[in-house]
């Protein structure tokens, strides 16, 4: 009996098949599992569904998985302990793999180590804000303005925050060492309270996030004397860095997308063309613009690069303020 040689006839086929779209879901039967470390509702879950709803036709069915806790050592952990398959990422935050590495005396992963990047997926400014009759009463319209007052009167300014180890009180810590102040620190238990004693002048200045306060500096209730970014935010134009007084001066709040350490190479290149090419499309930069987010879509090595500057840069911040949770 003759044998054929089927290489020929199933080349074509073989070839077609590898241009296809990589379907995790497809591959394996079960869905992508993105674990949010925080609860559901908040700016990180709601970019996270965009993003899912994105991609679907690409990666497959990808579920939403909330687990908050611990300032988001939880799902990070979670994520950490999964197998390296492509069917368990997670969000990577600047508490939960810069800050919390500093803050906590106990962790249950190496934020460092335990992760593969896939990609940055976005960063929301924060602004330096006063309480607008504290701003008119001190004379303060710019950085400038509050550094002089705040020297000149050492002690008699006071700035609110979400608590200690929030991003607002070691924006504070920062700010005071690099401007060389003195500024009473007021933590409340959480970001709300801050922001109503702010408004209610109990406290004369804060570092927001831009969504939270932009409605308050809107209504001209808050001034915002400059954003934490190095360059202007489009979201606020007329209202220059604190980088232009205080040199290299940037904090901000982001997060991104990582998988496990050990996730296959070409894995996590298949995640991040699906999700930057949603990063990218018009209506993603439209949805992301009604939270004052800005997406920001990178290359893995590029995400893990920035995301080690940051560890190294809270890991002083964390120290001088002095905040420590156990």
């Amino acid at each position: 009996m003759q044998r054929r040689n089927l290489f020929p006839t199933l080349l074509p086929a073989l070839f077609a098949l590898a241009l296809l779209p990589w379907n995790a879901s497809a591959q394996t039967g079960a869905p992508i599992r993105l674990v949010v470390p925080y609860a559901a509702g908040g700016p990180i879950d709601a970019t996270a569904r965009i993003l899912a709803e994105k991609v679907k036709d690409t990666l497959g069915p990808v579920i939403i998985d909330n687990k908050p806790g611990a300032g988001g050592n939880i799902g990070a952990d979670l994520v950490a302990k999964s197998a390296p398959d492509g069917l368990t990422i997670g969000i990577a935050a600047t508490a939960t793999h810069a800050v919390n590495p500093w803050l906590y005396r106990k962790m249950p992963y190496n934020a460092a180590t335990d992760f593969a990047p896939i990609t940055q997926i976005l960063r929301v400014p924060n602004v330096l804000v006063m309480n607008a009759d504290t701003a008119k009463r001190l004379n303060i319209n710019t950085l400038a303005d509050l550094v002089r007052y705040a020297k000149a009167n050492p002690g008699k300014l006071n700035f609110a925050s979400g608590g200690n180890g929030s991003a607002g009180h070691l924006a504070g810590e920062m700010f005071k060492a690099q401007a060389g102040i003195f500024a009473v620190h007021i933590p409340y238990n959480g970001g709300n309270p801050a922001q109503l004693a702010l408004l209610s002048g109990q406290v004369d200045f804060n570092f927001d996030n831009l969504a939270t306060a932009a409605p308050n500096i809107r209504a001209g209730k808050l001034k915002a004397i400059a954003v934490t970014t190095l360059q202007r935010s489009s979201f606020l134009p007329d209202v220059p860095p604190v980088a232009d007084t205080l040199r290299g001066f940037a904090i901000d709040t982001w997060w991104g997308l990582v998988a496990p350490a050990g996730t296959p190479k070409e894995t996590l290149a298949r995640l991040n063309q699906a999700f930057v090419s949603a990063l990218q499309s018009p209506d993603t930069h439209a949805r992301f613009a009604s939270l004052l987010a800005e997406p920001v879509p990178t290359t893995p090595d590029a995400f893990g690069a920035f995301m080690a500057s940051e560890r190294s840069k809270y890991a002083k911040v964390v120290k001088n303020s002095g905040a420590q949770v156990d």
